[in-house]
């Protein structure tokens, strides 16, 4: 693949100096999907022609060829050009062979509109005028891009491989749109684990959709993959892509495949669901890393506001990742359970914040709330770094479901794969390591539970299973009373003359000067005072001034009173001392409590006594600030500890290496 794909990207040499490096995949690209389309339609030139003199309509045309094409190896073509014209043909005329190109892209079937979204007739005569269209077509004409010796698989990683390339000399994220393929065939195998059986059914049908689908590498090797159980299955694939370029080479891919184009549609998954009456029995997803949601942020929170109707109506989260939006997207695409229990599978590649970020009652919070209150976390697998063409970051592999098998409802699986990652011999862009097929059916093993069915096998992968509650916590407000000391001395009277507002009252910094410095430890006793000195000296402070003025002198002394409201519900109750204001994180089941949210009151005190009263006897838990949260800190459970060297062998590393430098420095003293 990498010697075919250096020589299609060859044609730069052509293109170097009237195109810029980064202009070279607009014109590559296209020329590519020509020529492959052209190989597969070669074979049939004849019946083509013949179906097109004797049919007139779009439907009749695609029916009757698509009969007269089918073979065992293929479903048969459902696109056609009326056009006379080849790469070859055109070239034979050469003083005309824009207006020949141009008219033998013109001439494909309506369905097959994607060299529009590539924008190639200007391609055609912009290389024209810059007198490289001949080379360049004849270069793409002599290459082999048939069937028989290039598989649809491995079209399609050209295709990703030749936009690798493109991104990477445009530096425009050069992994972007490629999910490296050992990526996605753990991904296809995990989602369809439990399936296997069932897939292999006569009359089976399964639908398989991707919403960021880049070149359909996803659907490619899922479509492969079910089709290796089960030869006479029937898949129907669905994408929607937001780049029109690689909208155009997934759309055309599919009509080579013989699926429906109508299925492959444009558009930003984030704004619009161009399949929103649809669900599917697999949905599959590789959402770009890192995005922000800046650009599309008014349409996502008029989604979430429509409340339970909205994709997002579980939670937001913050506008620079929009990494959890899709795995919101994913969860809602899954088709519904039927009266036979079965129901729709996920699988979506996404980096390490889905699992932490945000605390209790933040978005991303709740939007795993969801996913685990709904019980749509199946497993989350740990992939090795360095995995992918523009990371080296963690990543993870989230697979969902919405019909667990009964004995894993209410439970999910982490499944540590960090450390079967193989060494390519040649990385490429960030990746360094690969899955290999061992490993990759290792964590499957270790996924479907079947781990120790080969005792031979040496290949262990860690796996930890959780009910769902266990990632779920309380963050709990701890107070403290608020008991403060009284002074005007020059420092504190210096902070109110600073004040923004205490500063501007004419007289006020005067009349502190001269109230003396004796210290207050009740705060109803200095403002009362101090209120009384302050009329003296003909001053009147409003009610929010007096708490200011209070607020800048008073300094915290656990030997003053504590202070208590003086009005409202909390009357006489003591005040808290928001400096000294502190959370805890309560785990649901702590102390052998029930994991239930109706278990609140009896864990969170229970914990309070033990943890936090015999430390500081004063505090108290409010409770109207407690919030549910919830995280997966996978990390945390595979940590193994390592203890620290023995401290002889560090002192002896360190006497070497403090030789080795005296020997240096002799040597250069010589």
């Amino acid at each position: 693949m990498s010697v075919l794909s250096s020589f299609v990207w060859s044609v730069a040499d052509t293109l170097r100096g009237p195109y810029a490096e980064a202009e070279y995949g607009s014109v590559i690209l296209p020329f590519t999907v020509l020529r492959r389309l052209e190989c597969v339609m070669d074979p049939h030139r004849e019946a083509m022609a013949e179906i097109v003199v004797q049919y007139s309509g779009e439907q009749q045309r695609r029916t009757h060829l698509k009969i007269a094409t089918r073979s065992e190896e293929s479903a048969g073509l459902s696109f056609w050009t009326t056009s006379a014209y080849t790469l070859k043909k055109a070239l034979q005329d050469p003083d005309n062979l824009a207006e020949n190109l141009i008219d033998y892209v013109g001439g494909f079937s309506a369905n097959l509109d994607v060299f529009k979204s590539f924008g190639f007739e200007n391609v055609i005569r912009t290389l024209d005028e810059r007198d490289r269209l001949a080379q360049v077509a004849r270069h793409f004409e002599g290459i082999d891009l048939s069937p028989d010796a290039v598989s649809n698989a491995d079209m399609g990683d050209l295709f990703e491989n030749l936009i690798y390339r493109f991104a990477e000399s445009a530096n425009d994220g050069a992994g972007q749109f490629y999910t490296p393929r050992d990526v996605i065939r753990l991904l296809v195998d995990l989602v369809y684990a439990e399936d296997t059986e069932a897939l292999r059914d006569r009359g089976t049908v399964r639908s398989i959709y991707d919403p960021t689908v880049g070149t359909g590498g996803m659907l490619t090797v899922a479509d492969e993959h079910l089709h290796g159980l089960n030869p006479d299955a029937s898949t129907a694939l669905f994408g929607q892509e937001i780049n029109p370029r690689t909208y155009a080479i997934c759309k055309a891919d599919l009509l080579i495949k013989g699926q429906d184009p109508s299925n492959v549609r444009q558009g930003d998954t984030l704004v619009v669901d161009r399949f929103e009456d649809r669900r599917f029995d697999y949905v599959l997803s590789n959402p770009p890393f890192g995005t922000d949601w800046k650009a599309v942020e008014s349409d996502v929170k008029n989604e979430h506001a429509r409340g339970g109707q909205g994709r997002f109506s579980p939670g937001l989260p913050a506008v620079g990742d929009a990494a959890m939006l899709f795995l919101l997207h994913v969860a809602s695409k899954m088709r519904d359970v039927d009266d036979s229990g079965r129901g729709g599978k996920a699988g979506i590649v996404l980096n390490g914040s889905p699992l932490f970020n945000g605390g209790a009652g933040s978005g991303p919070s709740d939007i795993r709330g969801h996913m685990l209150e709904n019980d749509l976390v199946e497993a989350i697998v740990a992939l090795p770094n360095d995995m992918f063409y523009n990371t080296g970051i963690a990543t993870y592999l989230w697979i969902l479901s919405n019909a667990k098998p009964v004995e894993r409802e209410g439970r999910v699986q982490l499944i540590d794969a960090t450390g079967l990652g193989s060494k390519l011999r040649k990385s490429i862009g960030s990746k360094r390591v690969e899955i290999a097929e061992k490993g990759r059916e290792a964590i499957v093993r270790a996924f479907a539970g079947t781990e120790g069915e080969d005792e031979d096998d040496a290949i262990r992968v860690p796996v930890r299973v959780f009910d769902n509650l266990d990632f779920a916590y309380w963050t709990v407000t701890v107070e403290r009373p608020l008991q403060l000391r009284f002074e005007c001395t020059p420092e504190t009277i210096s902070a109110a003359a600073a004040h923004k507002t205490l500063g501007k009252i004419a007289g006020l910094t005067e009349a502190l000067e001269s109230f003396g410095d004796d210290p207050y430890l009740n705060r109803e006793k200095f403002n009362r005072e101090l209120g009384r000195h302050l009329g003296a000296q003909g001053l009147r402070l409003t009610t929010a001034q007096r708490k200011t003025l209070w607020q800048t002198i008073g300094v915290h002394d656990e030997a003053a009173d504590i202070c208590v409201y003086v009005s409202g519900a909390n009357k006489g109750e003591p005040e808290p001392d928001a400096s000294l204001r502190d959370t805890e994180n309560v785990p649901f089941g702590w102390g052998g409590h029930p994991k239930a949210h109706e278990a609140l009151a009896e864990t969170v005190q229970a914990y309070f006594d033990a943890e936090v009263r015999p430390h500081v006897d004063d505090a108290w838990v409010d409770w109207s600030k407690t919030k549910t949260g919830y995280e997966i800190p996978f990390t945390r459970h595979f940590y193994a500890y390592e203890p620290p060297r023995p401290l002889g062998e560090i002192d002896a590393d360190l006497e070497r290496v403090v030789g080795e430098i005296m020997t240096l420095l002799r040597e250069v003293e010589g």
